[in-house]
């Protein structure tokens, strides 16, 4: 027993000892990749997918072990096709996973409201509007799904609904979403500051039978929404009137106007740009006081 687990020892030693930094660097990245690849597949029907796979797979082995020509052979031509069969069967998960790779910040940011000056001023403006639109919906319990696009873009959705094309209102957004008036049902996606599209459809949650059942159809869309995209989705219960964020894939509830504000305004604005905003004011104050002196 001593004798063997001194000939594991030595192997072990001997593997690490002979271990260069680009090996190290190799482990590195295939557990970075399994990791990456266990994370996206976890509480996902592409987990029984594999479990399925690999008892198959186990089964063909011990199989083929008895020398069967016919199993030999059909194992042989499922594995031939086996990289096309994992493309088509894990489709979703491959493109959930590309979409994360894309909307990696490996480079700076570029937001929606990415420029200074008058977009800026804009997306001030949009911001107030949907602030005050969601709470005068909230108060009359009124239904609301608004969309705020960001890095990734909606092209997809707003296909489904109606181009308006825009300047955000009170009064716009809850003509909108008035009970039975065309567009209410869908979502209002916001592109470039403006009501770009009305009466969208979103996309349904990859965890549905996760989610609480009391949550409506709006704030499964919305969840469904921001799993699959960086957007904001605003959304506003018409059972109790209440105001919830969904982001990447999470739901926060109990907003009001004031933190609704606040919230928009910590994701959609630059902080540089504000920053300069509030120097450039800083110096026209001292500006001003230099003149009046």
């Amino acid at each position: 027993m001593i004798n063997y687990l001194v000939d594991i020892w030595d192997a072990l030693v001997n593997v690490f000892s002979s271990m260069t930094f680009v090996d190290v660097l190799d482990i590195v990245l295939l557990s970075f990749i399994l990791y990456f690849v266990i994370k996206i597949i976890k509480e996902t029907r592409a987990e029984q997918l594999l479990k399925g796979i690999a008892l198959f797979a186990v089964a063909l082995f011990f199989l083929n072990q008895f020398e069967f020509k016919v199993m030999s052979v059909i194992s042989d031509t499922l594995f031939n096709v086996s990289i096309i069969a994992f493309i088509v069967m894990f489709q979703p998960e491959l493109r959930r996973a590309l979409e994360k790779v894309g909307r990696a910040k490996v480079v700076k940011p570029i937001t929606l409201f990415e420029t200074v000056t008058a977009d800026e001023t804009g997306c001030m403006a949009a911001i107030n509007q949907i602030a005050l639109a969601c709470e005068k919906l909230s108060r009359t319990a009124t239904g609301a799904l608004i969309v705020v696009e960001r890095q990734t873009k909606l092209g997809e959705q707003i296909e489904t609904g109606t181009i308006i094309k825009a300047v955000p209102s009170e009064e716009l957004f809850r003509n909108i979403f008035f009970p039975n008036t065309p567009l209410h049902d869908g979502a209002v996606i916001i592109r470039d500051n403006l009501i770009y599209a009305a009466g969208c459809f979103l996309p349904k949650p990859q965890k549905e039978e996760l989610i609480n059942k009391e949550l409506g159809s709006r704030h499964r869309a919305a969840i469904g929404m921001s799993e699959v995209s960086d957007a904001i989705v605003i959304i506003v219960s018409e059972e109790t009137g209440m105001i919830s964020i969904a982001e990447n894939g999470v739901l926060e509830r109990g907003f009001d106007r004031d933190k609704l504000t606040l919230h928009l305004r910590n994701r959609l604005l630059p902080e540089p740009a504000e920053q300069r905003k509030k120097e450039k004011q800083s110096r026209r104050k001292k500006k001003g006081g230099e003149v009046n002196e």
